[in-house]
């Protein structure tokens, strides 16, 4: 009996000796894993002999990818500053970093009939073609005239336009817009909607067709405001609500701005600009943004609730807007032709951004009176 119960203690005893040589072995085992990781993960991230988590590698390396991306971003902000205006966007495409971002996309509204003015801007300052371009691909400046249909579709007028940006190809065509005098609000919300849907530019901006444009100086003062992710630059006024149904300036929703019947600060509609949020959030909200009788009064509505900061910008101002005056397409294109005459420099000096037609006449009396007379 004694040497029977002494073989199954004997058993039992095997049985720890080999549970414990395999617990040991599979114990040095991982040890042997822990250090092997421990000495990769410091050789991959350069940390000497200290240990560190698989998680806290991977944020490492993360932070410093970060780094060097900002870093690079810096680098392109202050070189754009310098050399021609141009924001340039670092996109990872193939382990590549090539695309530019537009600085600002600029939207001359124009009209049916207006086509000496279209043409005198192109000679002006827009350019065309090449030179088009070259504006877009140098300076960051995307430049297209903006008009919408006729409201008897295909007619004369649309084959017109068709027509003429089969020659030019400097158009953005609003198609599901349609022409008219008191239509100029919409046609404002719907060219920031679809600029912003077409292009991701830094800024997006409006402008007459009777306004000469200052590239170098636009460039140049929206350098400045890159920094700023909301805002909203131009001569900022304030003005009158007129309630006269007869009045050019009437306001048929008068009644909403109070008892001083006195709009709100907005900018200029001769021109202003909108950063890349601005036109975004018009884009999404197109559909509910309300207009009122005029444009500059209708995107200054659409920002009052926004963090939005609002410059007002003396080189956006132009002394002639009060006088209310224009040049008619055949004055307008005779203005173009002495223009040539007149080294563009001359218009420069000032460090203006806009300036209108007439005013541009006005600064030259001795050279362009006899224009202003034959008007």
């Amino acid at each position: 009996m004694a040497n029977r119960s002494r073989i199954p203690a004997l058993l039992i005893s095997m049985f720890a000796t080999f549970a414990s040589i395999y617990v040991a072995g599979r114990l040095w085992q991982d040890s042997e894993n822990r250090v092997y990781l421990i000495k990769e993960l410091d050789r991959i991230t350069g940390q000497g002999q200290s240990a560190i988590s698989v998680d806290d590698t991977l944020k490492i390396i993360a932070c410093r990818e970060q780094h060097k991306k900002l870093d690079a971003l810096e680098m392109e902000l202050a070189a754009a500053r310098q050399e021609g205006f141009v924001s340039k966007r670092l996109i990872e495409t193939n382990g590549t970093y090539s695309e530019r971002r537009p600085l600002v996309v600029i939207g001359i509204l124009t009209k049916f009939g207006r086509q000496k003015n279209r043409d005198a801007i192109r000679k002006a300052w827009m350019g065309s073609g090449a030179a088009l371009k070259k504006t877009e691909e140098g300076k960051g400046i995307v430049v297209r005239f903006v008009i919408g249909r006729s409201a008897n579709r295909g007619d004369s007028q649309d084959k017109d336009i068709d027509r003429e940006n089969r020659l030019t190809n400097d158009f953005l065509i609003l198609d599901n817009h349609v022409e008219a005098n008191e239509g100029l609000p919409m046609k404002a919300k719907l060219f920031f909607a679809h600029a912003a849907d077409k292009w991701d530019a830094e800024f997006y901006a409006k402008v007459n067709d009777d306004v000469y444009v200052n590239i170098d100086a636009l460039g140049a003062t929206l350098a400045t405001h890159l920094d700023k992710p909301r805002v909203y630059i131009g001569c900022m006024k304030s003005g009158e609500v007129f309630s006269e149904p007869n009045h050019k300036w009437y306001e048929p929703e008068w009644w909403k701005f109070g008892d001083k019947k006195s709009y709100f600060r907005h900018a200029s509609g001769e021109m202003y600009v909108i950063s890349r949020a601005l036109a975004k959030f018009i884009s999404i909200n197109r559909s509910i943004l309300r207009t009122y009788a005029h444009d500059d009064v209708s995107a200054g509505s659409w920002f009052i609730g926004l963090d939005v900061k609002h410059v007002d910008e003396a080189k956006f101002c132009c002394s002639s807007w009060s006088t209310g005056l224009s040049l008619s397409p055949s004055m307008f294109e005779q203005f173009v032709r002495v223009f040539e005459l007149i080294p563009v420099h001359s218009f420069k000096k000032s460090g203006k951004v806009i300036h209108k037609s007439q005013q541009l006449l006005e600064g030259f009396p001795q050279i362009f009176s006899p224009l202003l007379e034959a008007e």
